[in-house]
């Protein structure tokens, strides 16, 4: 049991840091917090399509990982 809870945490950690390298950047940078921030902030800007997926993807991942490592934790200390 122990076996197989690490394969699944090593799979969802390995699956989480390709997720979240293909999403794309919400900033730009120091220069966007200056000169551009506030439009991004209160601009309407709805994440449809590929970016939407990726982050939803993550998120599943990321309580995956979570569920794993708290089950390794109480099941076997």
């Amino acid at each position: 049991m122990h076996t197989v809870l690490m394969a699944i945490l090593l799979v969802v950690s390995v699956l989480m840091i390709i997720a979240i390298l293909l999403q794309s950047s919400n900033s730009s940078g120091l220069s966007g917090s200056i000169a551009g921030g506030a439009e991004q902030l209160f601009g309407k800007r709805k994440s449809r399509g590929y970016d939407s997926i990726l982050a939803r993807i993550t998120v599943v991942l990321a309580v995956v990982y979570i569920v794993a490592a708290l089950a390794i934790v109480t099941l076997f200390n």
